[in-house]
C-alpha cells in the first residue's frame, strides 16, 4: 500500500512540474547539402562494360547502349559533359526524325489504298486507267512539289523546333493591311538546294509534307474517273501540286495569314487544322468538285430529265481492302502531324491515334445503319466511305479533342457523307464515281468546323499554338473566337480554293481537253488510253451503255 501511494504521489508531482514548463522549440532542420558539381573528370571515370562480358551476349539489354556509344567531339579531350548534353539533344531530335519519317512512309502507302478503292468503285473496263492515274499522281505531284510547291508552302515557315530547327526556311512574301502582316507564300527552298535548303531537317519536312500534298491530288482522280484523258490528268495534277495545294497550305501551315488570325485579330489560336481536314481533304475535295463540273458526267449517268442511274463498281473486295489500307495509313497521317514523339507535348500521339480509330469506327457504323434503314440493306461501299468520312472529319480536331468527342465527330460524319452523296448526285447533278467530293470535301469542311466546337483545351503543345499562348479551345469549352477562325478558313477554302482550281483547270482544258472521246469512254479507257486491259483474260461485252466482264 505504501508503495502504491508513493507511485501516485510521484506521478502527481511530475505532472505539476511539467505543466509549469514551456516546451522546447524543435531543432532547426539541417540545410540540404550543397550540390556537388559534376566535372569532366567525373564523366571520364564512368566505365564501359568489359569486352569479355559483352562477348557472352546481352539477353536483357543491360550492356547495350552505354557510355562507349556516346560520340566524342575531341578524342584528345575524351568524353566531356558537353558531349553528354549534345548526345541527349541529338537523341531527342533523332526520335522525332524517325517518328516523322515513319509516319510519312505510312502516308505514302495510303496511295495504294486510294488506288484500289477507286479502281474497285469503277467498272472493269477502266481498271488499268484508274490504277495508272493513282500510280502516276504520286510521281507527277512529287515533281511539281519539289520544283515549286514546297517552296511556296514551307519556304517561310521558320524554325521547326521538334526537328531541331529549320532556319533556312525563313522567307515569306507578305503584304501589310490594316496595320497587320499577311503571309501569302514562301520564297526559300527551291529543289531542296536554294538558300541553304540542303539541310537534314528540311529533308524530313519535305518528305512528310510531300506525301500529304499527294493525298490531296489523288482525291481528284476519283471524281473524274472513267472519262478523264491521261494527258489532261498529268497536267492538272502538276498544277494542283505546284500551286493550288501549296498556297492554301502556306496560309494554314506555312506561317501564312490564316494561321495568324489569332495573333493579329485575337481569333482563338488562329486557323487550326492539326493534320489537314481542310488543307489536305477539303482542298482535294473542292478541287475534285471543280473538275467534276468541268468534265461533266459519264455517258449514261443521267437521263434527259436529270434522273441518275447507278453505275456499280466491279470489285467490292478491292474497295474494302483499300479502306483498311487507308485506315492503317491514317495512323501516320494524324499522330505523325506532331512532327515528333519526344518533347513539347508530343506524347499526346497516343490520344491522337485512339481518336483516329474511334472516329473511323463510328463513321462506318452510322453510314452502314443509315443505308440499312433507308434502303433496307447495309451497303458495303457506303460503309467504307463512312469509315473514310469519319477519318477525314477527325483529321483536323484529332490533336485537341477527347475520345467521346471523337466518336461524336465520326458518327456525324458517317451520316453526313451519305446525305452529301445523295445531294451531289441528285441536286447538284454531278457525277462522282467514288464519292470523293462528299468524303473529302464535305467532311473536310466539317472537320475544320469541329475544331472550333469540340477542342477541349487539354492539349498544350509547348505552351502555345500559332504563336498564341494557351491550348486550343472550342466553343463548347468556352472560346467562340476559335470557331470564328475556323469559319474564316472554311470560307477561304470555298471562296479561294474552289475558284482558283476551277480557273486553272479551265486553262488546262483549253490546252489538253479533259474529256476523253465518247467512243473511248463507251469502250473503256484501258485500251484507248493505256493500250492494255487490266483483265486481259476477260471478254468485255458492251450491253447498252455499260461494259461488263463476261460471266458477271
Amino acid at each position: 500500500m505504501k508503495t502504491r501511494k508513493l507511485i501516485v504521489w510521484f506521478c502527481f508531482a511530475a505532472l505539476i512540474t511539467l505543466s509549469g514548463q514551456t516546451p522546447a522549440p524543435p531543432a532547426a532542420a539541417a540545410p540540404p547539402p550543397a550540390p556537388v558539381p559534376i566535372t569532366d573528370a567525373d564523366v571520364k571515370n564512368v566505365e564501359a562494360p568489359k569486352a569479355e562480358a559483352r562477348a557472352k551476349g546481352d539477353p536483357d539489354g543491360a550492356l547495350t547502349g552505354t557510355v562507349s556509344d556516346i560520340a566524342v567531339a575531341d578524342s584528345k579531350k575524351g568524353l566531356t559533359i558537353g558531349d553528354l548534353v549534345s548526345q541527349v539533344g541529338q537523341n531527342k531530335i533523332a526520335i522525332n526524325f524517325v517518328w516523322t519519317l515513319v509516319a510519312g512512309f505510312l502516308v505514302m502507302f495510303m496511295q495504294a489504298g486510294f488506288a484500289v478503292v477507286e479502281t474497285g468503285l469503277c467498272r472493269a473496263k477502266n481498271a488499268n486507267h484508274t490504277m495508272m492515274m493513282n500510280f502516276m499522281v504520286y510521281g507527277t505531284g512529287m515533281l511539281a512539289y519539289w520544283l515549286i510547291g514546297f517552296t511556296l508552302q514551307m519556304g517561310g515557315v521558320g524554325a521547326v523546333g521538334n526537328l531541331g530547327g529549320s532556319p533556312v526556311l525563313n522567307a515569306e512574301f507578305t503584304v501589310t493591311l490594316f496595320g497587320k502582316t499577311f503571309g501569302l507564300f514562301g520564297q526559300n527552298g527551291y529543289v531542296l538546294m536554294h538558300n541553304g535548303a540542303y539541310d537534314v531537317a528540311v529533308m524530313v519536312i519535305f518528305l512528310f509534307q510531300m506525301v500529304f500534298m499527294d493525298t490531296a491530288l489523288t482525291i481528284v482522280t476519283g471524281s473524274a474517273a472513267e472519262r478523264w484523258k491521261f494527258s489532261a490528268f498529268l497536267a492538272s495534277s502538276f498544277v494542283l501540286g505546284a500551286f493550288i495545294y501549296p498556297i492554301f497550305a502556306n496560309w494554314a501551315w506555312g506561317g501564312g495569314w490564316l494561321a495568324n488570325l489569332g495573333a493579329n485579330f485575337g481569333l482563338g489560336k488562329g486557323y487550326v487544322d492539326f493534320a489537314g481536314s481542310g488543307v489536305v481533304h477539303a482542298v482535294g475535295g473542292l478541287s475534285a468538285m471543280a473538275m467534276a463540273i468541268i468534265i461533266g458526267p459519264r455517258i449514261g449517268k443521267f437521263d434527259r430529265t436529270g434522273k441518275p442511274f447507278a453505275m456499280p463498281g466491279h470489285d467490292v473486295t478491292l474497295v474494302i481492302t483499300g479502306c483498311f489500307i487507308l485506315a492503317f495509313g491514317w495512323f501516320g497521317f494524324n499522330p505523325g502531324s506532331t512532327l515528333g514523339a519526344s518533347g513539347n507535348g508530343n506524347l499526346r500521339i497516343g490520344s491522337i491515334a485512339v481518336n483516329t480509330m474511334l472516329a473511323g469506327m463510328a463513321g462506318a457504323f452510322t453510314a452502314m445503319f443509315y443505308m440499312w434503314i433507308r434502303y433496307g440493306k447495309p451497303d458495303a461501299s457506303m460503309s467504307g466511305n463512312g469509315l473514310l468520312a469519319g477519318l477525314v472529319a477527325i483529321t483536323a480536331p484529332c490533336g485537341f479533342v477527347n475520345p467521346i468527342s471523337a466518336v461524336i465527330i465520326g458518327a456525324l460524319a458517317g451520316v453526313i457523307v451519305c446525305l452529301s452523296v445523295e445531294f451531289v448526285e441528285r441536286v447538284m447533278k454531278l457525277d462522282d464515281p467514288v464519292g470523293a467530293i462528299s468524303v473529302h470535301g464535305t467532311n473536310g469542311l466539317f472537320g475544320v468546323i469541329c475544331v472550333g466546337l469540340f477542342a477541349d483545351g487539354k492539349s498544350n503543345y509547348g505552351g502555345s499554338w500559332n504563336g498564341v499562348p494557351g491550348s486550343v479551345t472550342g466553343l463548347f469549352y468556352g472560346d467562340s473566337g476559335q470557331l470564328v477562325a475556323q469559319l474564316v478558313g472554311v470560307s477561304t477554302l470555298i471562296g479561294f480554293v474552289f475558284v482558283f482550281s476551277f480557273v486553272l483547270y479551265l486553262i488546262v482544258d483549253a490546252i489538253f481537253k479533259h474529256r476523253s472521246k465518247p467512243e473511248d469512254e463507251l469502250a473503256g479507257l484501258d485500251i484507248p488510253e493505256m493500250g492494255a486491259l487490266a483483265y486481259p483474260e476477260f471478254e468485255l461485252k458492251t450491253s447498252g451503255l455499260h461494259a461488263t466482264p463476261s460471266g458477271d
